[in-house]
């Protein structure tokens, strides 16, 4: 019972910093939209010239919602942590915070025509790393039942598998596409983060039957 107890707790504490360090990371991103510096009239014209930094903040604010959901789904499944399953984490938590970052990137030069092919790459790139190690946390936990509980199919293992490539995949080949068409990669980011919000879209932890 006690290193029951103990497993339990790890998990829950892990889970617990993980809304902490997603909170903040989602918190700064509000920070990067500015206050213009104007007067009077012109408040309206500069505020509309501040678009990029509206959408940016909300495609990134979605973005880090939907890690968080699936990370909280993760976790229905896993009932013990290591040593190795921790540091994985922390790395996986860092690439969250670097977020705010080239979110401010792509905001301050999608109006530079060499600036936001960098700034855009930039961008997905951390998506990418992002997406990279999510699956790794995912892969470790789950390869031979590591860190998981008892009642859970492999069948319904292997189709979260398939699920969770496919955000390494896609990110990456829109990291790709920013070298060429740097508008086109912002409207995949933008798209995928509307897509996963739809009920059914994205990986869900499902308790099934005994393990097989």
């Amino acid at each position: 019972m006690g290193s029951n107890q103990e497993s339990t707790n790890d998990t829950n504490r892990l889970e617990t910093f993980a809304d902490g360090v997603m909170a903040i990371a989602i918190t700064l991103l509000i920070l990067e939209v500015k206050v213009p510096d104007v007067e009077g009239g012109k408040l309206a014209t500069a505020l509309a010239h501040l678009w990029p930094s509206y959408v940016s903040f909300v495609v990134s604010f979605l973005t880090i919602g939907i890690i968080w959901v699936n990370h909280h789904h993760m976790f229905k499944l896993i009932a013990r942590t290591n040593h190795a399953f921790l540091m994985l984490n922390v790395v996986f938590l860092m690439t969250i915070c670097v977020l705010p970052w080239p979110t401010a990137l792509v905001a301050t030069f999608i109006r530079d025509p060499d600036g936001r092919v960098v700034a855009t790459a930039v961008y997905g790139g951390v998506m990418t790393a992002i997406a990279i190690m999510f699956n790794v946390v995912w892969r470790y936990a789950s390869t031979n039942h590591r860190l998981l509980g008892p009642r859970f199919s492999d069948q319904a293992l292997a189709k979260m598998n398939r699920n969770y490539l496919a955000g390494p995949i896609v990110y990456g080949t829109a990291t790709i596409v920013a070298f060429g068409e740097p508008y086109v990669s912002l409207g995949i980011f933008a798209a995928l983060a509307v897509y996963w919000l739809l009920p059914g879209t994205g990986p869900r932890a499902q308790v099934l039957t005994e393990r097989s």
